[in-house]
């Protein structure tokens, strides 16, 4: 049986979402947790894609066939047993053998978070403090320049083993609200570190060091070498995913 799994995760402890070795990841830690309920059988899990160390999500999904007779609850409550606090299973749904989490989404959603207030040691690991203010009005206009299809090679840190950079933003805002100022992307994809390379280039906007209007020429120039800084990792959150023919009932 095919299941489809709705999950969350605090990024903080681990080194990203792939496995890796002598390295804690959330795939390690949800595969262990699969393979138990799947009598000791290696299970794997295929995620709509990878999140990097420190980043945090709100609504991951990943496809999983098991073995054993399980129903959705079942998975769901022996899946949270076996995980540890930082990381929750929300929702799980049987799905067709050829559904793919990777291959069918449609679409996916990115937020970041940046405080320009006083540092906030409580919230370190889970908003960037940057503590300095920013002109918002100009990256409000900036962040325009990455609406719709575009060639991102600018924007994608090892670019030079990607053959096709080509992708569409739905929709880019930046508001604010008391100090803390959010970054929201929508887009039928995103590359490594495209979101955070995006959100520092808008830095460098909102410091005045760059016009608006640059992010245009940086974005059509296709040269990394000119983006500047990569926002840190700890204020991106996947917040939602849409898969081809809807989400399957998945709350």
């Amino acid at each position: 049986m095919r299941f489809l799994i709705k999950f969350s995760y605090d990024g903080s402890n681990y080194y990203g979402f792939q496995r890796q070795p002598n390295k804690e990841t959330i795939e390690e830690k949800m595969e262990d947790a699969l393979s138990k309920i799947n009598n000791g059988k290696k299970t794997s899990l295929c995620a709509t894609g990878r999140t990097d160390k420190k980043v945090h999500a709100l609504a991951q999904y990943a496809h999983v066939d098991m073995d054993v007779s399980i129903n959705e609850k079942g998975l769901k409550r022996a899946m949270n047993s076996n995980l540890p606090s930082d990381i929750y299973v929300i929702d799980v749904k049987e799905v067709s053998d050829n559904f793919h989490a990777r291959y069918d989404v449609l679409e996916k959603e990115y937020d970041y978070y940046l405080n320009i207030g006083e540092y906030n040691p409580l919230m370190r690991n889970y908003v960037f403090q940057y503590n300095h203010d920013l002109n918002i009005l100009k990256m409000q206009e900036g962040i325009k320049y990455f609406i719709g299809k575009h060639d991102f090679r600018a924007f994608v840190t090892e670019n030079k083993d990607k053959n096709n950079c080509i992708r569409t933003i739905k929709k880019a805002t930046v508001t604010k609200k008391n100090n803390i100022i959010k970054f929201h992307f929508v887009g039928d994809g995103f590359l490594r570190y495209q979101v955070r390379n995006m959100v520092g280039l808008l830095i460098r906007v909102g410091e005045e060091k760059i016009s608006p209007d640059m992010v245009e020429k940086i974005l059509n120039s296709k040269d990394r070498t000119k983006m500047g800084k990569t926002a840190p990792a700890q204020g991106l959150y996947l917040t939602k995913i849409v898969f081809k023919g809807g989400n399957y009932g998945i709350k």
